[in-house]
């Protein structure tokens, strides 16, 4: 059953009857029950008529420009908001003490999984035990950070020396990672990266969507005149086990090689091919399975993504401490 549809191609969406056709250069029908959320990278309208049936339908759609980076989005009213969570998330943004408590487990969980990909290849015999040790003499740091500030500056820091281990684990040296780049990125490597993040924030909105919590009022990312925010609070946890591993999959197997980008203007983007090659990595990745440790069951990433959320619920209420999701490879 297909949840998620991308659309790259240009055209325009249509309602016809309990349908969603894409009118382009050829028309293409899709089962409007199957779906619930649509990406579109495409040159697509739609009217006003469409956007009630999607309303209608709880379909969420996320929109992208030409380098493949977030717009905004099209979100359906809430249907599982509830007045008391947001009270209550609220509270713990407002009381910095609580605020603080909770971006440092954020960040915290961030790093662990970070450390632990890097464990991951290390096994397998690429030289990254300098920069594990970095990352883990840094992590040791964040529970003595007093403002969120000095916790944002720890994490870059972190992120710093694990980036810089991206050139032991990719073997072809077209994607060299030399610094970070975005808006527009400056390399092939910096192209995917922003790429895997933007399609990692917007899969956390669509799991925030199924849950009582509100996606503008985030901890560790300052709520301020940005849409949401605590989407991009939970992608920091993730990021290393659902895109960072989608980019080396790509890279080491040669599913993308610098065939399939293009220079534009004064950046680098995927082209169509790539594009097609890459959403469909991302999207096997994160309906693949992974053992839960207390449900004792194999779930799929965007389940685990959920359960997070649930337990961030289970915190702001005072029901149970938040501990983030941390891979065990």
């Amino acid at each position: 059953m297909t949840e998620t549809l991308y659309i790259i191609s240009s055209g325009q969406l249509k309602r016809e009857g309990n349908t969603i056709a894409l009118v382009g250069e050829r028309k293409q029908f899709f089962p409007v029950e199957n779906i619930r959320e649509i990406y579109i990278f495409g040159e697509v309208s739609l009217t006003k008529k469409v956007l009630e049936f999607f309303t209608q339908n709880k379909i969420i759609v996320h929109v992208y420009n030409y380098y493949g980076y977030y717009v905004g989005t099209y979100y359906p009213r809430e249907y599982y908001n509830s007045g008391y969570i947001i009270v209550k998330q609220v509270e713990h943004y407002i009381n910095q003490d609580k605020r603080l408590d909770l971006a440092k487990r954020i960040v915290h969980g961030a790093a662990l999984n970070m450390e632990n990909t890097l464990k991951y290849y290390n096994k397998k015999g690429k030289n990254v035990a300098e920069h594990i040790d970095k990352i883990s003499k840094t992590k040791k740091l964040i529970q003595t950070t007093k403002t969120i500030n000095e916790l944002m500056a720890r994490e870059g820091q972190i992120r710093k020396t694990y980036y810089d281990a991206f050139n032991e684990i990719i073997t072809n040296p077209d994607f060299k990672f030399e610094k970070r780049t975005k808006r527009p990125p400056q390399t092939m490597l910096n192209a995917l990266i922003s790429l895997g993040n933007q399609l990692l924030y917007t899969t956390v909105l669509s799991e925030i969507y199924k849950t009582h919590l509100d996606p503008r009022i985030g901890y560790l990312h300052t709520t301020n005149y940005r849409r949401f925010t605590l989407n991009l609070d939970i992608a920091e946890i993730f990021k290393p086990i659902i895109p960072d591993r989608v980019n080396f999959t790509l890279i080491n197997k040669k599913k993308l090689t610098s065939n399939h980008f293009t220079k534009s203007l004064n950046g680098i983007i995927l082209n169509k091919q790539g594009l097609k090659n890459y959403l469909k990595e991302y999207e096997k990745k994160i309906n693949s399975t992974v053992k839960h440790p207390k449900l004792k069951k194999n779930v799929s990433y965007k389940t685990l993504i959920r359960q997070e959320l649930y337990k961030i619920e289970k915190h702001i209420i005072n029901d149970q401490p938040y501990q983030p999701y941390t891979t065990t490879w």
